[in-house]
């Protein structure tokens, strides 16, 4: 027994050394791979972000009862913040340093903790603003009062309609119960806003008797495909990342595994006299 014992306790550390052998290099790659790789991924969250604030500047009407911006503005600051970490990851892989891995270490969860922020909100907004769009486009179109009105739900159709290239929630038929009247026309002819006409149309002035010149598909379906897209591009994103950042986090805590604290001497009753 003891013999055994004798040679168990001899071949525990040749194991170990034997997996150092490979682990801190290995440790040392995949950290400057995720490094290179932390770059790419800025760009990509950072097109995410400035896509869902140009979205909320160019439909703000349909969404200011809600922090839609909020979405965006983390995605970007996660991206700036992702940056110094890739430089970090790069330089630890190159020369260990306790200070630079303590900084890597905060870095990875203040990045986990926005990321995470932004996959949840996505998630959310994805769901709710689906229906909020179709009750709010269906509000605006009730109150629309004319092509020409300064009223802002009245622009805010019509920039919709203009930059998505579609006509009513649905289709065209959604204005067919809005009369001339009130939309101050000289005759009592079912139109369309004048947004809904083709551009190469110069003579469109929305009467539903030349369809050819209307755009004829439905704003909803539009708005709620590149919301759909942006959403879940940028909850992949995070997704993504944060398995990323858990690899760089793994493989940053091996290398300080085996780094011991040389200069962390608090306990040490030399420094006190």
């Amino acid at each position: 027994m003891r013999r055994v014992r004798a040679g168990v306790v001899v071949l525990l550390p040749s194991l170990w050394r034997c997996e150092d052998s490979w682990l801190r290099p290995f440790a040392r790659y995949l950290l400057r791979f995720l490094g290179f790789i932390f770059w790419g991924m800025a760009a990509a969250l950072a097109c995410g972000g400035v896509f869902v604030i140009l979205m909320y500047k160019n439909y703000r009407y349909l969404f200011q009862e809600s922090f839609f911006s909020l979405l965006g503005w983390l995605a970007v600051a996660a991206a700036l913040i992702l940056l110094p970490t890739g430089v970090l990851a790069v330089s630890i892989s190159v020369k260990s340093s306790r200070y630079q891995q303590g900084a890597l270490m905060y870095l990875l969860v203040v990045l986990l903790c926005l990321e995470m922020s932004s996959a949840v909100l996505a998630q959310f907004y994805s769901i709710w603003m689906a229906s909020e769009l179709k009750s709010t486009m269906g509000y605006l179109v009730y109150q629309y009062n004319g092509t020409h009105s300064w009223g802002p739900g009245s622009r805010a159709v019509d920039a919709v309609q203009r930059k998505l290239q579609c006509c009513g929630v649905q289709n065209y038929t959604d204005w067919l119960g809005a009369t001339a009247a009130s939309w101050h026309l000289p005759d009592e002819k079912a139109h369309v806003p004048e947004s809904c006409c083709k551009e190469k149309d110069s003579h469109c002035r929305g009467d539903l008797g030349h369809l050819e010149q209307l755009f004829q598909e439905g704003c909803l379906k539009k708005l709620e495909d590149w919301l759909s897209f942006i959403m879940l591009y940028v909850f992949w994103c995070c997704t993504v990342l944060s398995f990323l950042e858990l690899l760089a986090g793994v493989s940053n805590g091996i290398l300080m595994r085996h780094q011991p604290f040389h200069d962390l001497r608090i306990l040490d009753s030399s420094t006190f006299f």
